[in-house]
């Protein structure tokens, strides 16, 4: 990370000169609590729903005023334009402009200054609306709206990571990072704090959940695993719905009034925020960087409502905001090389913004059942052309499932199988205990590593699959308490015989049914090993109990149903 050059400039991008702070400053308060609307596209449909929240009282340096239902406006306004807080100074000095009798009481351009979900959200639209990014039009439209671009956006703004130099080190080189060294550094314990405005109202927010879930997708090709690498970090957040510029405001007062720097650690801010903070020369300095592998921006564009009744006046607007003046103010006439596009539909960012802000924080407790039996030796197609084994398969699959589970996980791990008459159907190999907790010299995460590494079935032992489970599921059932998901995860070939513990799947699915307990349940997902995998009484087996059962065909299969269990878990109800 590193302070931004006084040109303002970023990766690849030729210097803007400045000639002060932006206008309103480091200290402008965003709308503490604007109205949200949430447009969530019906399973196979096009059908959309209304989320809101009620305002609360707020304030605005930028002297401004702040639109709320029951506003009423001066008669002889003509045009009503709602502007995103950080640029309606400039709007509303170009619209001072435009006024040829200062003796007026109502000017003939009103501009407010309102946070985009405010506006898509509110019943009266403007006339005239600046919001910081392109996709709130998208989302306004979508929900009944009908504005219209007039030419390219008036200006830029880069999302960037702040935090205090001290800090900037742990994630950044100069002025590059990236989400992902954000998320490994967050999921290590190496930052203080992480925090990230509200996906729903924010467009800080909004472009950061999607930059964060763009670097993901980076990592692997599974959908699944890509979307829970990102709630990895939304699930380490100090907070999910703070205030950028509360932030900044609080990290420059709080050394000149009790001597003790402000523990904020990273959080993401546009440029033209940062940009005003650092020209501040504040005791406690703050250094920028470019999220590289999900690189967003604030973009401000001029939309047009349909009905629109002064277009002369209109023109004139547009022709007023001036380049001069917005980079002036800290903005950017273009965007940075590499900028993400926004997607093509708007509720692609949504399901991202809802799943992020309504993410549900619970403890998950997990009980993993290991195949150990014999028919695990049995030769399959491996990924890729050549021949492994359902054990190699399992194998490589575990090594990089431990990985997916978040800190706050419980875990044991069992290996089911009886290499004679008298041995137990199961043996523990991992204890049961917290994931960052210490197995043996070494964390319990880097144990159940090792354990799938060293995993070897053994041959001409039988598979006493179904009392595996229903062990299983009995021992994790005393442990289920409110706030968290519990889960036994099986991985086998689907197969119970050869063992003194066989029964039949009759037999085995009337004992589940009667150990079920709604009030405490423990969903069994299923994975099935090999071609030939009964993956109906695997289905099954986990239908029963409230779980999915899944084929595995590939390593990634594991992670990719670990992943499922878990956003279904904490997916917003």
């Amino acid at each position: 990370m590193s302070e931004l050059p006084r040109g303002n400039q970023g990766p690849g991008d030729e210097p803007i000169t400045h000639h002060g702070p932006p206008g309103g400053g480091a200290g402008r308060v965003l709308l503490a609590a604007a109205i949200v609307v949430l447009l969530v596209a019906v399973a196979g449909g096009t059908t959309w729903w209304m989320y809101s929240r009620d305002p609360a009282p707020t304030s605005n340096t930028a002297g401004l005023p702040e639109r709320s239902p029951s506003a009423a406006t001066c008669a002889g306004v003509k045009l009503r334009v709602a502007a995103a807080p950080e640029i309606a100074p400039v709007v509303s000095a170009a619209a001072k402009t435009l006024d040829d009798d200062p003796a007026n009481t109502c000017d003939p351009i009103e501009v407010v200054a309102e946070e985009p979900g405010y506006t898509v959200a509110a019943a009266a639209k403007p006339d005239v609306w600046i919001p910081s990014s392109s996709a709130w039009l998208s989302i306004a439209n979508a929900g009944g709206a009908a504005f219209a671009t007039d030419g390219k956006p008036l200006a830029h703004s880069p999302i960037m990571l702040a935090a205090p130099a001290v800090v900037a080190k742990t994630i950044a080189k100069g002025d590059r990072t990236s989400w992902a060294q954000l998320t490994g550094a967050a999921a290590a314990g190496k930052l203080s704090a992480v925090t990230m405005p509200d996906a729903q109202y924010s467009t800080t927010g909004l472009l950061s959940v999607y930059g964060v879930n763009a670097a993901m997708a980076r990592t692997t090709p599974d959908a699944g695993i890509a979307q829970l690498r990102a709630l990895t970090l939304r699930s380490r957040l100090a907070d999910a719905t703070a205030d950028p510029t509360k932030l900044l405001a609080r990290v420059a007062e709080q050394w000149n009034t009790n001597g003790v720097v402000y523990d904020v650690g990273v959080f993401p801010t546009t440029e033209q925020q940062l940009r005003a903070y650092q020209q501040g020369k504040h005791t406690i300095p703050l250094q920028g960087a470019y999220p590289v592998d999900g690189q967003v921006e604030a973009d401000y564009p001029f939309a047009v409502a349909k009905n629109n009744q002064d277009v002369e006046l209109t023109a004139q607007l547009r022709a007023a905001i001036t380049r001069t003046s917005l980079t002036k103010a800290g903005f950017r006439p273009a965007s940075l090389p590499n900028t993400l596009p926004l997607p093509a539909k708007p509720r692609e960012l949504l399901a991202m913004s809802t799943m992020w802000s309504e993410y549900k924080s619970l403890s998950t407790q997990v009980l993993l059942l290991i195949d150990a039996s014999g028919s695990m030796n049995k030769k399959i197609a491996a990924p890729g052309g050549g021949t492994t084994t359902r054990a190699g398969l399992l194998r490589e699959s575990g090594r990089f499932a431990a990985e997916l589970f978040a800190e706050d996980t419980t875990v044991g791990m069992w290996f089911f199988g009886q290499p004679t008459p008298s041995s137990p159907p199961h043996k523990e190999v991992v204890s049961y205990g917290p994931i960052t907790a210490p197995v043996a010299g070494k964390t319990r995460r880097e144990a159940l590593a090792k354990a799938m590494i060293d995993y070897r079935a053994a041959d001409n032992s039988g598979t006493p699959l179904y009392k595996s489970v229903l062990d299983g599921v009995a021992e994790m059932r005393e442990k289920v308490s409110p706030g968290t998901v519990t889960l036994v995860v099986v991985l086998t070939d689907g197969e119970d015989g050869e063992s003194t513990f066989k029964m039949t799947q009759s037999q085995f699915m009337t004992k589940l049914a009667a150990e079920q307990d709604p009030s405490r349940p423990v969903p069994v997902l299923a994975l099935g090993y090999g071609p030939d995998v009964d993956m109906q009484a695997l289905t099954a087996m986990s239908e029963a109990t409230g779980g999915k059962a899944f084929p595995a065909t590939d390593p990634a299969d594991l992670s990719s149903a670990i992943a499922k269990a878990f956003l279904a878990a904490h997916a917003p109800r």
